[in-house]
């Protein structure tokens, strides 16, 4: 039962969250398989201090631990 968590600064469309929902779910399932059922996908939206302040520093580079892909940049 994979559930697939995005994090983004807001500004994305409802339809460009729609269309990265579907595509993630299509690569997860070439990578690990299950059906599309089993599949779930949450999108929550920050602000740009909201990322700075909260999400890079405790869900990005304190979660270093279950990061697969760093980042870039540094805040």
């Amino acid at each position: 039962m994979p559930h697939i968590q995005i994090k983004l600064i807001e500004g994305k469309t409802e339809e460009q969250k729609q269309k990265l929902a579907k595509e993630l779910v299509k690569a997860a399932q070439n990578v690990i398989g299950y059906g599309d059922e089993s599949f779930s996908v949450t999108i929550e939206d920050f602000t740009f201090e909201e990322w700075k302040n909260d999400v890079y520093p405790k869900n990005i580079i304190g979660r270093k631990d279950v990061l697969y892909k760093e980042p870039g940049y540094k805040m």
